[in-house]
């Protein structure tokens, strides 16, 4: 296998700096998406991508944006109302899926920078039985960096019956540890295009038994994303739909790289890049004597991305063009916190080093 090649300089929460020997790998002649060719490409990547879930069920393949992945929860598994938990932006799409595609939901909302608690969810659970099947939730909610206790939250929606979790995982999934089986969920999905380091436009998504059930019982799941359909067609190795083959030749060798490391030395990078920047904000602030601080509480911080809030007088997109002028990308805040905090992305094969690189140019030109 190629070492990773990376310039190390793009720290964007998403999408994340890419291996050029990936490209490479995307290169490749384009094959008939229905030849033996293909079909044996997805067979031999099931192992590996069913270790990245941590699962033992196969692992739907789609070229789309992880959006269609949330879309398809929404669609395949409720039959009466979904309750979403919201803190932050992408924890709100679920809700505005599930409204766009006329599918009754509610908002459990949490503050933006403050993670959804197991408790509020049983106490919502509780106040109305059988009024929800299906609860959503964002592991990693790149808005604010919070990482919400997932297994605690699974947890409690296995305490009542007829009711699935199901979840995304866009900006953890392979950098920090998600259980599938272990945990219970019912759905879960993710895009390339983050701690998986590949480039945009390809879905990945694990379907429970329950969730299987639950499809079948559902008569309008609509058509590209009927999961359903996904479950069919990898009876021969195959995808409901044309796929973006050259994203399927990426993944073949990203999967190579992140199985040679393994998942919970991949974890563990992840985490020290976190606890590094985490120390960083705090000896900055230390340093200045001006209120730096990391949005998300300690405790249920994201080790995939940090939002950093910024003093008076500095903010968000000062912070991404004075960097950009050293030839670092990082992001601005997101929405409401776009002026006041910007945004580390620590994922995908960045190394420890390569932040060390970013946060001395930080302290250079802040």
């Amino acid at each position: 296998m190629n070492p990773p090649i990376s310039f190390g300089r793009f720290f964007l929460p998403g999408p994340t700096e890419v291996p050029l020997d990936l490209f490479d790998a995307m290169r490749r002649p384009v094959v008939g998406h229905r030849s033996a060719e293909v079909s044996g490409l997805v067979e031999r990547m099931q192992p590996s991508v069913s270790r990245l879930f941590r699962s033992s069920r196969p692992a739907y393949l789609s070229t789309s944006s992880a959006t269609g992945m949330m879309e398809a929860a929404i669609t395949n598994l409720t039959r009466r109302r979904v309750l979403c938990l919201t803190n932050g932006s992408f924890s709100k799409r679920f809700h505005a899926i599930a409204e766009a595609t006329g599918r009754p939901a509610d908002a459990l909302e949490a503050e933006w920078g403050e993670p959804n608690l197991p408790e509020r969810l049983h106490d919502a659970l509780s106040a109305a039985p059988g009024r929800y099947d299906l609860v959503t939730v964002v592991h990693s909610e790149s808005s604010t960096g919070v990482l919400n206790p997932l297994e605690e939250l699974a947890e409690v929606v296995h305490e009542f019956d007829d009711v699935l979790i199901a979840v995304d995982t866009v900006s953890s999934l392979a950098g920090a540890p998600v259980e599938t089986d272990e945990w219970g969920l019912d759905f879960v999905l993710t895009g390339s295009q983050k701690a998986v380091a590949l480039p945009p436009g390809l879905a990945l998504a694990v379907a429970s038994e329950r969730a299987l059930a639950r499809a079948r019982e559902v008569e309008h799941r609509g058509f590209y994303f009927d999961i359903l359909k996904f479950e069919k067609n990898l009876e021969r190795w195959q995808t409901p739909n044309t796929p973006a083959v050259s994203l399927f030749f990426a993944l073949e060798r990203q999967l190579e790289r992140m199985m040679e490391e393994g998942m919970e030395a991949r974890w563990e990078r992840h985490d020290s890049m976190a606890r590094r920047t985490y120390e960083w904000v705090d000896d900055t602030a230390a340093r200045t004597g001006q209120p730096w601080h990391v949005l998300a509480p300690e405790g249920y911080r994201s080790p995939c991305v940090t939002v950093i809030m910024l003093p008076d007088g500095l903010t968000g997109p000062d912070v991404v063009s004075r960097a950009l002028e050293r030839g670092y990308t990082v992001a601005a805040g997101y929405g409401p916190l776009k002026q006041e905090s910007f945004r580390i992305g620590h994922m995908g094969e960045h190394t420890l080093d390569e932040l060390e690189a970013l946060l001395a140019v930080l302290d250079d030109v802040l």
